[in-house]
């Protein structure tokens, strides 16, 4: 049987889970398991209600809140908000990072060059984005249908902001775009392949990961006036690439 929820925690107000990649937030055309709403409405019964606090991209994994009333989710709501919550993610990217630590502060807005309509990209009349990282790895590795070792880099990201696509945009800013990133990776021919389900090996094999290596990893924030924290780990296919990896490589 299929899995339904990765539970981290869940009491009488919340249920905190850890969405898996590939996997959308909001219903689709598809069955029960299709997205994860759904799936949280199927655990939790018709009689119970549920309101998705923060949401993840499709291929992004990791920390989700769900409230089960709306003034629980308005609480929380005020809490994002106010930018009194801090998340926490981990990344893959493409390259070596040269600095141990950073941080990018660059303005995004709305793609107009794209054909895409939900891209964005770094332009000087955006909206203000900070985002911090920190260097936890530097490695290569052999990858099929590549000459030689490629070069990678495990991040810690703390994202300052809460601007759409932020994390993604921002490293492919700095040269270093994110392991899979299908629509910020260099060719969003990727992402309507991906859309068209078109996607065929020559893509998957230059993508190296079957999905984008961006996970929520932690989100902290005081709640009923006491500190918590809710932590989940990556998936395998993320775990395994930065881990099954030649030494790491000093700066």
């Amino acid at each position: 049987m299929q899995q339904l929820l990765n539970i981290i925690f869940e009491d009488a107000e919340l249920l905190v889970v850890n969405k898996p990649a590939d996997l959308v937030c909001h219903p689709t055309k598809g069955d029960v398991y299709s997205s994860l709403i759904s799936r949280v409405r199927l655990y939790l019964g018709p009689d119970v209600s549920c309101h998705m606090v923060n949401r993840l991209d499709r291929e992004t994994s990791g920390v989700t809140f769900l409230a089960k009333s709306s003034a629980v989710a308005g609480e929380l709501g005020k809490l994002w908000e106010a930018r009194a919550v801090e998340k926490e993610y981990l990344a893959i990217v493409h390259g070596h990072v040269g600095d141990e630590s950073g941080t990018i502060e660059l303005p995004l807005g709305k793609d107009e060059k794209s054909i895409i309509s939900v891209k964005d990209c770094v332009r000087p009349d955006g909206t203000t984005a900070k985002t911090q990282f920190y260097v936890l790895k530097r490695f290569a590795r052999e990858i099929r249908g590549f000459a030689g070792p490629q070069p990678f880099t495990f991040l810690r990201v703390v994202p300052r902001t809460g601007r759409k696509h932020q994390i993604r945009i921002h490293l492919q800013a700095i040269g270093h775009p994110i392991v899979g990133d299908k629509l910020y990776g260099g060719d969003e021919d990727l992402y309507l392949a991906l859309a068209q389900h078109r996607l065929n090996d020559e893509q998957r094999t230059r993508l190296i990961l079957p999905n984008q290596a961006l996970h929520a990893a932690a989100i902290r924030l005081t709640w009923h006036g006491e500190p918590r924290e809710f932590t989940a780990e990556p998936e395998e296919f993320f775990t395994s690439f930065a881990n099954d990896s030649a030494p790491a490589i000093p700066a």
